[in-house]
């Protein structure tokens, strides 16, 4: 059996050599991550435009519609209509809406150069 003896300096470049590698492979990873972070935030902000256009159709679905009750025809109607709307199209764009949000997404990441999956 023989052993092998490796120069002081070998040994060196060898630990600088590994070092360097590994921060290239911190780099990437922080890279994917902040791509991962940017695309969870293109989808947020596709969802919430959906949403926007689903509360304006919705507006205007009830615009000459006058309630019945203690909110019939008032100020408050319209307050509590508008409330209603926002939460009905949050919660449409939120369950996959009609759509809007995915065709902006993949928009969005195209305008960046980033790829859908």
């Amino acid at each position: 059996m023989t052993v092998a003896t490796v120069a002081p300096g070998a040994a060196a470049a060898t630990a600088a050599l590994s070092q360097s590698i590994g921060s290239i492979g911190d780099a990437q990873s922080a890279q994917a991550l902040a791509a991962l972070k940017g695309k969870g935030k293109i989808k947020a902000v596709a969802q919430q435009f959906e949403a926007m256009f689903l509360n304006a159709m919705f507006q205007q679905m009830s615009t000459n519609i006058d309630g019945e009750g203690p909110f019939g025809g008032s100020g408050a109607l319209k307050v509590w209509r508008s409330f209603l709307t926002d939460q009905y199209a949050k919660t449409f764009a939120k369950n996959g809406g009609i759509g809007i949000a995915s065709v902006v997404y993949e928009q969005l990441l195209k305008q960046q150069g980033a790829n859908a999956s």
